[in-house]
């Protein structure tokens, strides 16, 4: 695991954040390797819990790609605006040094955040740094919604990966 990663994940769970990876270190921390320069999570979209991550992110030094006061964010009237009026899916945030370690945040809950996170898996990647990630049936969903060349190469090997898992059942 990336150690830029690994400070991402220290420090959202330092600030309280309620999230889940997703997306292609998911893929990875679920043992299929690939490559990904990114980091994809889906928060609680409550103000409280994005006010949270707004500090993480500040606290990381990290800004929007888009030029917008990302405390915004919180406000669900404003995301709502910029996802009809803009196509907006993730909101981008990348460190202020454009180094490696650029995050996607769902501008949305593509199903019930709190059922998600119930059924999630924390993957301990060492240094006590608990990611939790969503579940191999909710990262497989997510995978099926994008069907990008990418996805669908992600869901065959995790489709394999679920069928080893329900023999060893």
């Amino acid at each position: 695991m990336a150690g830029y990663f690994r400070n991402i994940f220290k420090t959202l769970n330092e600030c309280g954040v309620r999230y889940l990876v997703v997306g292609g270190v998911a893929v990875n921390l679920y043992g299929v390797l690939r490559t990904t320069a990114d980091l994809d999570i889906i928060v609680n979209l409550t103000e409280e819990n994005i006010l949270l991550l707004v500090k993480a992110l500040e606290k990381l030094g990290y800004k929007p790609k888009v030029p917008i006061n990302i405390k915004e964010f919180a406000d669900p009237e404003i995301r709502n605006r910029w996802i009809e009026e803009k196509g907006m899916k993730v909101l981008g945030v990348y460190p202020s040094d454009r180094q490696l370690g650029e995050i996607d945040i769902f501008v949305t809950e593509p199903f019930d955040f709190d059922e998600a996170y119930q059924k999630r898996i924390d993957f301990d990647v060492g240094d006590g740094i608990i990611v939790p990630v969503v579940s191999l049936d909710d990262l497989i969903y997510l995978k099926k919604e994008s069907a990008r060349s990418q996805d669908l190469a992600d869901i065959e090997a995790l489709e394999i990966l679920k069928g080893i898992q329900e023999k060893k059942k």
